[in-house]
């Protein structure tokens, strides 16, 4: 689907004839994004095990972090008080903040939905609280995000057609309201960027209402949520294929929540942009570390006595200085150090493989780099 941008903040540079996927650049408030972009997760204010400085050394152009925690904790008036996440968390690039939604429905005690919002107790202490796009937007807005996501409704998985057309039908109801919050502030400062999210389960014709609903409403980007929630991966590819042609080609496309190497390089084939996984930073803490051939659980007893870094090649910080058998003794002694230099490690791979998506789309090579990559990982190498 063609089509001009709302805002013109994204121009596509390389497109790869063999597939939908494309060298871009998003242009926010805070800065360009060179696009397929990698997003570290900092849903508590922090990326886990690392700071800001780190996430500058290891090239992140920007990081995500979550409505609905930070509206629990610390909560808005501190926030607020402290000058804006930015400032609060010390990080000074673009911020894309989740609606909240999603926790909303998968952390909360108790809930509530109705055609308002979602009433719920929260996670930590059980205390009564409430969510609807109004309030969604405003917490976003004092959080001072640069990358501003629709609140939405996550339909479980599975669920039949009657009940994801429902949950759809509240969640374009819940992002109309949330287009028209921002059109009646009337504010001198640059207002963030704000992406729809494309809902419909696991059908086709529900994803392409969705779509083409979000680009009647004119948000700046777009996003398919929804996936990633306990669904085959087939399934999770085509919940994708029926919502991207009929997203504009003008606007940047999001997939929230994903994913394994694989499967975000098989996505910027499918004509995604966007990723955020907390897979880089979970696994980590338990030992496991990426790399091209696939993951590794250094953990295990044949890391012993092995003197070689987690990969060869990798210029990452963990790499340069360390060997696989002192990041085994300290996984072991359940040393901090071992968790950080880990995740350090799995951001700079993660981080380093939408650079090399981009080079090879620059360079007309993405098929062959698609084809070699993607054949050569394998899940669980050692």
């Amino acid at each position: 689907m063609g089509g001009r941008g709302v805002s013109g903040c994204f121009e596509v540079l390389h497109t790869d004839p063999s597939s939908s996927a494309r060298r871009g650049r998003l242009k926010t408030r805070r800065g360009v994004i060179e696009t397929p972009i990698f997003m570290p997760v900092g849903t508590q204010g922090t990326v886990k095990a690392v700071s800001p400085r780190e996430l500058v050394e290891l090239e992140a152009q920007i990081i995500l972090g979550n409505t609905y925690h930070l509206f629990v904790r610390p909560g808005l008036e501190v926030i607020r008080k402290l000058g804006g996440l930015h400032r609060f968390m010390g990080w000074n690039g673009p911020i894309l903040t989740d609606s909240g939604g999603f926790q909303v429905f998968s952390l909360a005690k108790l809930r509530r939905i109705t055609g308002e919002g979602v009433h719920f107790q929260n996670h930590l202490d059980g205390a009564p609280c409430f969510i609807g796009p109004e309030t969604s937007m405003e917490i976003q807005h004092t959080l001072g995000s640069d990358i501003v996501m629709a609140f939405d409704e996550c339909p479980p998985h599975p669920c039949s057609h009657e009940q994801a057309g429902k949950s759809l039908g509240l969640t374009l109801g819940w992002e109309r309201r949330c287009i028209e919050w921002w059109a009646a502030r009337n504010e001198s400062a640059e207002k963030p960027l704000l992406f729809g999210i494309v809902q419909g389960s696991g059908y086709a014709d529900l994803r392409e209402k969705s779509a083409r609903e979000l680009v009647a409403m004119g948000w700046d980007g777009y996003a398919v949520g929804g996936v990633s929630v306990g669904e085959p991966e087939d399934e999770m590819m085509r919940a994708v294929e029926f919502a991207v042609p009929h997203l504009p080609s003008s606007s940047p496309r999001y997939a929230m929540g994903l994913g394994t190497p694989p499967q975000m390089v098989e996505m910027v084939a499918r004509g995604i942009d966007m990723f955020d996984c907390v897979l880089p930073t979970r696994v980590a803490r338990n030992g496991t570390a990426f790399t091209a051939s696939g993951t590794l659980n250094l953990k295990n007893a044949c890391f012993k006595f092995d003197e070689g870094p987690i990969e060869v090649g990798c210029t990452c910080y963990a790499c340069a200085n360390f060997a696989r058998a002192y990041l085994r003794h300290l996984v072991k002694a359940e040393e901090i150090l071992g968790l950080r230099l880990i995740t350090l490690h799995n951001l700079h791979f993660y981080l380093g493989l939408m650079g090399s998506v981009r080079r090879a789309l620059e360079e007309g090579a993405f098929a062959e780099f698609r084809r070699e990559f993607v054949g050569g990982y394998r899940p669980h190498n050692i």
